[in-house]
């Protein structure tokens, strides 16, 4: 009865948490137009609201994991709750841009630390055969956090300010700490008596920034060189973790399990793929479509929900089904619908629009639940702590890829303009082609995702 209530608390306090993080993390984007004018912060400050957040958590997350691994996993969510707690409150007492994103870049650190044991805790407390029902459950919380953040965002920055929305981390930070304290029993240090890997972290951090940062600037010399160098330092970062006696990230994981290598790719390509959607649906809706702000918010939500509703579903079917078909399935509807919005064009009705959104909602909910429940069931339970930081790696460095392929094509096409009538057509046709760029690699991640071979035949010590 005590591990039964034990595994209900923690899917409690984690999905608490899985909504939290996507919250912050979107509700913000709303805010910056408010945060800039408050401070007076220029584009490229500007910039480096949301920047500062993702390239924190990217630099920390797989660190983060391998400390958990050593330490125990819940003793570094429960500092990663504190510190988010900590920063979103200083937020709030910010007075200029700079002290802010100082802040911002401590809550991507806090955010690293409960991103990098959220999953190393489920894949603990459940065994083999519940994993991908609760973490479906932790896919649909943070999805529902994604379609919220903005809509509560914007009413929170409205009525109450933009302080607000840093101001909510507070109460309901502190009520996962209670939660944990209260019901949440045990401890997992799988790793224990090893050392952390500090010099091999220092590199992978150093070359994650440029990597990322590097490819955001595309097509700037600045961005070509960064991102050569980011390419150069992960080849370093490699040669020296094959070498190191405890290793932050064990390079035989990705060796010598086909299963971890593979579903890892297909996770980057996956969020390669699908990020920018939003952004671009989004700028077609208002410049095209000529819908406000709110509207076009309306319409964009119906892929966030899909996700939430089928995300459940998904990682229960996981737990039954060879994960790999599953989530091959979801890549391949996934890239028909990618390819269906290649054909936008001024004529394009909203019911299509919606239509697709809903496509590739659930495509990637088959896709992403079963693939976490493969990466997680891959590894020895002494690596639950790493598998889950490169799962949120993943994520983030997608998410950045995407990001930059849409923003390249724009740039070679359009050039750093406002988009204006005149440019309606240049940018149409950046929009179709980013489309056909994120269908190919939708199709090249289901290839991936079906390559890995079966889950059965990996590692699952539980």
């Amino acid at each position: 009865m005590e591990d039964v209530l034990n595994k209900k608390f923690a899917l409690l306090i984690i999905i608490t948490a899985a909504f939290l993080i996507p919250y912050l993390s979107s509700a913000v984007t709303v805010a910056i137009p408010s945060i800039g004018s408050e401070f007076a912060m220029d584009v490229v400050l500007l910039a480096w609201i949301a920047t500062s957040f993702f390239l924190a958590a990217a630099v920390f997350l797989v660190p983060f994991g391998r400390i958990a691994d050593i330490y125990g996993r819940k003793k570094i969510f429960i500092y990663g709750i504190i510190v988010l707690i900590i920063s979103s409150f200083l937020s709030v007492l910010s007075n200029s841009g700079t002290v802010f994103i100082i802040f911002r870049i401590f809550q991507g650190l806090g955010s690293a630390m409960v991103f990098g044991t959220s999953l190393a805790i489920l894949t603990s407390v459940f065994p083999l055969g519940e994993r991908g029902k609760a973490m479906g459950i932790e896919t649909a919380a943070a999805y529902i956090g994604l379609s919220l953040g903005p809509f509560l965002g914007g009413v929170l920055t409205q009525n109450f300010g933009w302080r607000s929305i840093f101001l909510l981390i507070v109460p309901i930070g502190l009520l996962i700490l209670a939660m944990v304290f209260w019901k949440l029993k045990g401890e997992w240090a799988e790793a224990k008596g090893e050392k952390l890997d500090l010099t091999g972290s220092f590199f992978y951090g150093l070359a994650l920034v440029a990597l990322m940062y590097g490819f955001s600037i595309l097509p700037e010399t600045s961005g070509i060189l960064l991102t050569s160098v980011g390419v150069l330092g992960m080849l370093g970062f490699i040669w020296w973790e094959i070498r190191a006696r405890t290793p932050v990230l064990n390079i035989s994981l990705f060796r010598n399990n086909r299963v971890f290598l593979f579903s890892n790719m297909a996770a980057l390509i996956s969020y390669s793929a699908t990020f920018a959607v939003v952004f671009l649906i989004s700028l077609y809706l208002q410049q095209i479509k000529g819908l406000n702000p709110q509207d076009a918010g309306l319409v964009l939500v119906a892929q966030p929900i899909v996700m939430a509703i089928s995300s459940p579903f998904a990682g229960r079917l996981s737990d039954r089904v060879e994960p790999r078909m599953i989530s091959s399935i979801g890549m391949a509807l996934t890239a028909v619908a990618l390819f269906m919005f290649a054909l936008l064009n001024s004529q394009t009705t909203l019911e299509y629009v919606v239509g697709i959104l809903v496509l590739i909602g659930f495509g990637f909910a088959l896709f992403s639940s079963p693939n976490m429940n493969a990466i997680m069931c891959s590894v020895e339970r002494k690596f639950y702590g790493v598998a889950s930081g490169m799962v949120g790696t993943m994520r983030l460095m997608g998410q950045m890829v995407s990001m930059g392929i849409a923003t390249l094509v724009f740039a070679i096409l359009i050039g750093r303009v406002q988009i204006t009538p005149e440019y309606y057509p240049l940018f149409l046709s950046s929009v179709n082609i980013s489309f056909i760029i994120f269908a190919a690699l939708c199709f090249l991640g289901m290839c991936v995702s079906l390559s890995r071979g079966r889950l059965r035949e990996c590692s699952t010590d539980s």
